[in-house]
């Protein structure tokens, strides 16, 4: 079985994962206005699936986490 690697794309599909969970869990305990932060999330998405710019992607790299295309 081939090992997956951590990727600069695979964990900003974890950050926006993770940020919509935690959204929507504070909107239904504190306040519906947290689901603003899941629309700016999937906006984000949205857009970069179009442009190809996506600042968490860029920030993980310059952390050091490989791109799909560099880490194949």
């Amino acid at each position: 079985m081939a090992s997956k690697k951590m990727t600069s794309e695979r964990m900003t599909t974890a950050l926006a994962g993770s940020f919509i969970v935690g959204s929507l869990l504070l909107a239904y305990f504190t306040s519906p206005y947290w689901l603003l932060l899941t629309a700016f999330v999937g906006l984000n998405l949205f857009q970069s699936s179009f442009t190809g710019f996506c600042p968490a992607t860029m920030i993980f790299e310059k952390m050091g986490f490989k791109s799909c295309s560099e880490a194949a």
